[in-house]
């Protein structure tokens, strides 16, 4: 086993990794900004170095600054988290490089899936069903464009191949326009992703957003931990998910997730990860692989009883798995709410000192937050101050409990968007199951 991790992140994700750590006896080393020096996780933490300065890029960005701190608390380990650099390839490599472990996959792997091209390549090379689209980069021959979109049908969405969360894409409709927006949509990916690579895809018009779970050792061996559903979503964040997706084809989905398994194995995947699709019409469309542990990682956990963190540590250190797929049971449902210190109907940021912090408990009841009273959110990072998980022995029973602790949970002193995720799990198409991601923002009128 491993013998001491750094934690190269904040937040609730820091606090996460540091629990599983604890439960294996491996010692852990948190690293801070100086805005972050009251964080729960580097209280707790064996041991705390600060990295810099507030600023992201100064800090948790700062790859010689995270080596450095590895290298003088003697961490034979680095766990990204998620966000940050976690999904970085070059900062996998470095701290391989540089005599570490890295938590997560190998950099090539990394790279292979964060450029959306050749991830989409390597999807369908496995077997993994995929969108219907231009087959590699667009080429800068307008006519070739026109009839790469004829050939998909229309309408097309124009994305940026180093893109992601929602940023550099484009739909287009028509012959008029699909030249000149893959044009302003390449100048806009090289501004902001550094590469102007761009790809084409049939844009599906109300599909829901299903995603697998996925371990694997590197070692010849990958299960999967069944699927989840994110469709609500804002501006393509994420704000409210359960496991498992309802209502999805039984034959499509069990093929679907052998195929993800499958490919796990034909890329010699090594950790956790999640394959993200498009559902409509009762198939599955790949759109991207995340190579880190997700933000929704809780529901999965609590209707398998795996504790993927752990599966993470463990992997990295070169055990292989520790389960077989016949192992994996899938029990009762789970539901995920996002607490996020931001204002209920504008969505602006409410950064701030917390006057008081009650979590919900119960039978089926899981708060993962990083806060406290007393705590003071900072304006530097992202809003997301806690998880707020519900489990029951199905999806009625696991609503009602997210619905009961939403009115149990309390933060004072900022404003939260506890207030819209009551609304949400209250909301009578939600509550049937199987809303499209286009739902959250015509419900808010946003779109």
């Amino acid at each position: 086993m491993l013998d001491k991790v750094l934690i190269a992140n904040r937040g609730e994700i820091a606090l996460r990794v540091l629990r599983a750590c604890k439960e294996l006896g491996i010692k852990t080393v948190a690293v801070h900004s100086k805005a972050d020096r009251e964080l729960m996780h580097v209280r707790l933490a064996d041991e705390a170095v600060c990295i810099g300065p507030a600023a992201s890029a100064q800090s948790y960005l700062n790859i010689p600054a995270l080596i450095s701190a590895a290298e003088v608390t003697d961490s034979s380990a680095i766990h990204p988290g998620y966000g940050f650099l976690s999904e970085n390839a070059n900062f996998a490599e470095q701290v391989e490089r540089s005599g570490f472990t890295f938590v997560g996959p190998r950099a090539e792997t990394i790279r292979l899936m964060g450029d959306k091209v050749s991830a989409i390549n390597a999807m369908k090379a496995a077997g993994v069903p995929t969108v219907p689209g231009s087959d590699g980069p667009l080429p800068d021959d307008d006519t070739e464009i026109r009839r790469i979109a004829g050939r998909i049908g229309y309408p097309v969405i124009i994305k940026a191949a180093a893109g992601g969360g929602g940023r550099g894409m484009r739909v287009v409709r028509n012959d008029d326009e699909v030249a000149k927006a893959a044009s302003v949509t390449r100048s806009e990916a090289a501004a902001a992703f550094g590469d102007g690579t761009v790809y084409m895809e049939k844009f599906l018009e109300n599909p829901r957003h299903v995603e697998v779970q996925v371990l694997a050792d590197g070692q010849g061996n990958a299960i999967h931990l069944y699927d989840r559903d994110c469709s609500l979503q804002r501006r393509h964040q994420k704000v409210l998910e359960e496991a498992p997706a309802p209502h999805l084809d039984p034959e499509a989905r069990a093929k679907v997730l052998k195929s993800c398994t499958d490919a796990c194995i034909e890329i010699n995947y090594r950790g956790a990860g999640t394959f993200e699709f498009l559902y409509e019409n009762g198939e599955f469309f790949f759109i991207e692989m995340n190579t880190r542990v997700q933000v929704e990682h809780p529901v999965t956990e609590m209707v398998t009883g795996v504790d993927i963190v752990k599966e993470q540590l463990r992997i990295a250190c070169g055990q292989p798995l520790s389960l077989k797929q016949s192992d994996v049971e899938l029990r009762g449902h789970a539901f995920e709410c996002r607490i996020n210190a931001e204002d209920s109907r504008t969505f602006m940021p409410s950064p701030g000192k917390i006057d008081l912090y009650h979590p919900p408990g119960g039978l089926g009841v899981r708060m993962d937050s990083h806060i406290y009273t007393g705590y003071s959110v900072p304006p530097y990072y992202d809003s997301l101050i806690g998880k707020l998980i519900t489990w029951g022995a199905d999806r009625d029973i696991a609503l009602v409990r997210m619905r009961n602790a939403l009115d149990e949970l309390l933060v004072e002193g900022i404003k939260t968007n506890i207030d819209l995720q009551k609304d949400l799990v209250r909301d009578s198409a939600f509550q049937r199951g199987g809303v499209n991601i286009h739902y959250l923002e015509k419900k808010l009128g946003l779109s």
